[in-house]
């Protein structure tokens, strides 16, 4: 039953109200206040408190402030004016349920039109956003086109100058035959001559003689200057055959590409894997391949945890530690089960071995680390072993500083150890 709060405390000016509730005796917990124009209600276990106050008043600017085991509202006026008294005193019961009625409808209307203005407000964001993201896309899109462009430009040009060198290059060369040739026909023309001055007026069988000799020297001349052309050709490549021998590994990937240490890792623990299964534990026979793998077995504990089923999960981590005793996961996932079927020991040695197995301290194993701790205290504490379950929410808390829960629970056990001194 709720303790109606009667005494209070207030005055005023031409416009606020300022109003003060003693909390006597109160926990430390969340308000639950209610205030509209002409009702205000502040729930506050066990205490009640409830005014249909004696004027409207400006409930959005209103504020409530709570320390030091008071309430204290500043309540501002819609018309500045001096109030006779806080409440309405000569409304009827009909007349404070129609105002209590109203005041609770008004309140859902503002909030409903809120969160519609927050949806749209929201939907104007996502708009925007969308709108700016295509505009950004569209100039890099353009950025890009216009690169592309200019590239393909430039490369264009390179190829018309390379393809005008060359042409200049060719001519070049054929003229430079020509000149070659011309200058080995050269030698030989003048030598016909020579021998044609000294020789006589030759007869008919010579002159034919001659004829066959000019027709020769023609043929012998084209004939040197085609061996003149293959001379400059260059010797083609010899043919060779190259071996390539690549290093055998285990893994598909280059070894580049990879991270020698934690293949290394991944390796040695295939390999004790592997020589557990392979040792004579009589259970493992009848196993199919995928239930001999740790990590499957981890899932499926996982899964029996999350539909309740406590026993079948110590069952599968049972098994699991079996295969592979060095995951510490294995060792804490157990412990919570332990926790859930209140076998207290086991869920402290369980918390204690994935404690050792997560060393050294590191950031990647501070969550669970924490959850090693939280669950061994907790379990101490179930115990009744106040000050050994203290030290680990305290170790906890060293690790995970920001976390609001682990505080309020170690403030619960503190509280706890202080009454069980002052009682005994």
């Amino acid at each position: 039953m709720p303790v109606w709060l009667r005494e209070h405390s207030w005055r005023q000016s031409l416009t606020a109200v300022y109003l003060s509730l003693p909390l006597r005796g109160a926990r430390a917990s969340a308000a639950n206040i209610f205030c509209s124009e002409q009702y205000l209600k502040v729930s506050i276990p066990p205490f009640l408190f409830e005014a249909v106050l004696y004027a409207p008043i400006d409930d959005t600017n209103s504020t409530a402030k709570i320390g030091n085991g008071n309430i204290f509202f500043t309540l501002y006026k819609k018309e500045p004016a001096m109030w006779d008294s806080l409440t309405l005193t000569n409304a009827d019961k009909e007349k404070l349920q129609h105002l209590r009625e109203n005041a609770v409808i008004k309140a859902q209307e503002k909030a409903k039109e809120e969160t519609e203005a927050k949806k749209i407000t929201k939907q104007e964001h996502k708009k925007y956003a969308l709108e700016a993201t295509m505009k950004l896309e569209e100039t890099e899109r353009k950025r890009i086109e216009d690169l592309k462009e200019k590239e393909r430009q430039k490369v264009t040009k390179e190829l018309e100058l390379w393809k005008n060198q060359q042409k200049d290059g060719d001519k070049y060369k054929s003229i430079q035959t020509k000149e070659e040739l011309h200058q080995e026909i050269e030698p030989l023309k003048e030598r016909k001559n020579e021998k044609m001055n000294k020789t006589q007026i030759p007869n008919e069988g010579s002159s034919k003689r001659r004829f066959k000799s000019t027709r020769g020297c023609h043929g012998s001349c084209s004939i040197f200057s085609q061996d003149l052309m293959e001379e400059q050709l260059p010797a083609p490549r010899a043919a060779a055959t190259i071996k390539v021998n690549f290093t055998p590994r285990v893994f598909p990937t280059a070894l580049r590409e990879s991270r020698v240490a934690e293949e290394e890792e991944w390796l040695h623990k295939q390999a004790e894997a592997r020589r557990i299964i392979n040792s004579d534990l009589s259970e493992l026979e009848d196993l199919k391949e995928e239930e001999k793998n740790p990590d499957w077995l981890k899932d499926k504990g996982n899964k029996m945890f999350a539909m309740g089923d406590y026993l079948g999960a110590v069952n599968a981590y049972n098994l699991a530690v079996r295969l592979n005793n060095k995951l510490p996961l294995l060792y804490l996932n157990r412990a919570a089960c332990h926790l859930k079927l209140r076998n207290l020991h086991k869920a402290i040695e369980d918390s204690s071995k994935a404690l050792e197995l997560l060393t050294p301290p590191v950031p990647d194993n501070e969550n669970a680390r924490v959850k090693a701790h939280v669950r061994r205290g907790t379990a101490f504490c179930q115990l009744e072993l106040y000050t050994e379950g203290l030290q680990d929410y305290e170790a906890a808390l060293k690790i995970d500083p920001k976390n609001k829960i682990i505080e309020k629970d170690a403030e619960k056990i503190r509280q706890l150890i202080q009454g069980t001194v002052q009682s005994s």
